[in-house]
């Protein structure tokens, strides 16, 4: 006899961005009586909706949303407080019988969520002069003092993200373990199911273009100044969101405004790229095709079908 299926406990929408994971999320929460929790770590942030793609409230279907706005501009994303934050979500949502539907593109927060994953400790002395010393000497040389302590971590942190290799050497020099060690290992904490929107290259490039387009025409350069008024540049994780770091530095005068354009087409595309190579590497997402006119119901039969949806 085949295995009989385990009811998921939790379901997550993961892929690449402007892939059309929020509307899928949407129609799965109702078809499946769910409830929707964020995990993009840039849709954290009150204010910062128009370059985050954030749905209005009145697109939300009536759909329970959280983890949205919950952080100032000024404040620093924390992957352990996510961690926490989006657990609690998950509980309460499953508690009054509801299903929690994990939507987003970052990886390693959809992986807090969904895997057994313990947040490795950190400390603001040595980050900070760690952080330092990076800003002296360079992404390029602190990733070979990576790739000498941990080989692993280094071939999974690409060179020029100084800010993960500096969170790896403090992890390093914090516990005395390799960064590597830490990262999650694909165990679910309960049980799950992953669907991933497969969009061919070509099309996700122009979608991606046509929505940074519209976001100029909808106000992201306002909405920068605004944000500004508020502390953006205060901010260590804010600011160095995709969009809103082109909009700064147009206002600096380092870029006009088509230049700004461009080069937040190029680095939203690049950055689509990691974001698929990173869930690709997780063999228990099911890839749907993003524009089948039946997407819903093969989203459906994914979840509900008969294999193991145990760990």
């Amino acid at each position: 006899m085949s295995e009989a299926p385990v009811k998921p406990r939790i379901v997550a929408v993961v892929g690449p961005t402007a892939s059309g994971k929020s509307e899928l999320a949407l129609d799965l929460a109702e078809a499946l009586d769910g409830e929707i929790i964020n995990a993009d770590a840039m849709q954290l942030y009150r204010g910062m909706d128009i370059g985050t793609a954030k749905l209005p409230v009145a697109e939300r279907r009536g759909v329970p949303h959280y983890l949205l706005d919950v952080l100032d501009v000024t404040e620093e994303a924390s992957l352990a407080a996510y961690q926490r934050d989006a657990r609690a979500a998950r509980d309460e949502i499953l508690a009054r019988g509801k299903l929690p539907i994990l939507v987003g593109g970052s990886g390693l927060y959809v992986r807090a969520v969904l895997d057994q994953l313990e947040i490795p400790p950190t400390d603001p002395r040595i980050r900070l002069r760690l952080e330092r010393e990076g800003e002296k000497a360079g992404a390029e040389e602190m990733h070979r003092r990576l790739a000498e302590k941990d080989p692993a971590a280094a071939i999974a942190i690409l060179p020029g993200n100084l800010r993960r290799i500096v969170r790896a050497l403090e992890v390093i020099e914090l516990t005395g373990r390799p960064f590597s060690a830490t990262l999650p290992k694909p165990e679910y904490d309960v049980p799950a199911v992953q669907v991933g929107l497969d969009a061919p290259r070509d099309q996700l490039d122009d979608r991606i273009a046509a929505r940074v387009v519209q976001m100029w025409r909808d106000g992201l350069v306002e909405e920068t100044v605004r944000l500004v008024s508020e502390g953006l540049l205060d901010g260590k994780t804010a600011p160095r969101a995709l969009g809103y770091a082109q909009v700064l530095r147009m206002l600096e005068g380092e870029l006009d405004e088509v230049e700004a354009q461009v080069d937040t087409v190029n680095s939203t595309r690049k950055f689509a790229r990691r974001q698929e190579s990173w869930f690709r590497r997780d063999q228990r997402v099911t890839w749907l095709p993003y524009g089948a006119p039946d997407l819903r119901a093969q989203a459906l039969a994914a979840i509900t079908g008969t294999r193991s949806l145990t760990p």
